[in-house]
């Protein structure tokens, strides 16, 4: 991960806060006990409760550094003016083909999560709207073709 600044809401900057402390107070503890019971087996060339937590370790401490880098590094998107779409905002769009409504919240790359309608700014749907006002027509190449939208609502996250 590059030192290029990452943009967050205010929810991802404290869910990234609370991951780093679980991990560094909580699950440290926890994998350290594992690791000790694991060396009272004996033989650790053969010890396959001893090699999976030295993994879950090393998994760990990675995570920990990679959220130090991104915390870093890190700018909390925060607006008060919903006239266009901005990191943070959720937006109403109609899909013009299907003629269906779709609700989406604009995130930074870390928060993204598709199957709770968090998007990327960094996505293709993400960068057609940064900067788009109601009653814009948005147009994405997808994987399955060009998709159609228009903007019906932005609205503050709440």
């Amino acid at each position: 991960m590059s030192n290029e600044e990452i943009i967050l809401t205010p929810e991802g900057l404290a869910n990234l806060e609370q991951e780093l402390e679980e991990l560094k107070i909580v699950k440290r503890k926890e994998i350290a006990e594992r690791i000790k019971i694991a060396i009272s087996y004996g033989d650790l060339k053969e010890n396959s409760e001893y090699h999976s937590a030295k993994n879950d370790q090393a998994f760990m401490e990675t995570r920990i550094k990679t959220i130090q880098r991104m915390l870093k590094v890190a700018k909390v998107a925060r607006s008060a003016d919903i006239s266009t779409v901005q990191v943070g905002f959720v937006v109403v769009l109609n899909d013009l083909e299907f003629a269906e409504k779709i609700e989406y919240r604009i995130v930074g790359p870390a928060e993204a999560d598709v199957m709770e309608n968090k998007i990327s700014y960094e996505s293709p749907l993400g960068q057609s709207l940064i900067g788009k006002s109601v009653g814009d027509k948005i147009s994405v190449n997808a994987p399955m073709g060009k998709v159609e939208y228009e903007l019906l609502e932005i609205k503050a996250a709440g």
